[in-house]
């Protein structure tokens, strides 16, 4: 089975986004975890995933929210597909309070 992690920075501040909570859901809408990131901005998931389409679905709007800040996304969705050959997928979130990207990291 396959390991996630992610790792969410405020690119408007230049620091880790501690504090977003993030669920994880799997294929069929199943959900398998949530969480919420660290001081650091991250977490692993402790659950093993499988393969196909995943989602990662991040409260951004509440995060900012509780900073006093605007935004134009109250979540950020990211879907991914999942090889279940792969060891381990690490997807980052850059976000801003007017944009976002993300990549698979390692």
């Amino acid at each position: 089975m396959t390991t996630l992690s992610t790792h969410a920075l405020d690119s408007a501040l230049g620091r880790p986004a501690a504090g977003i909570a993030v669920a994880l859901t799997g294929p069929d809408a199943t959900h398998l975890a949530e969480a919420t990131t660290d001081p650091d901005g991250r977490v692993r998931f402790d659950v093993p995933i499988g393969g196909g389409t995943h989602r990662l679905t991040f409260a951004t709007g509440p995060w900012f929210a509780a900073a006093d800040r605007a935004t134009l996304y109250p979540e950020v969705v990211l879907s991914f597909e999942v090889d279940a050959t792969e060891e381990h997928y690490h997807v980052a979130l850059l976000l801003g309070p007017w944009s976002y990207t993300t990549y698979r990291g390692s």
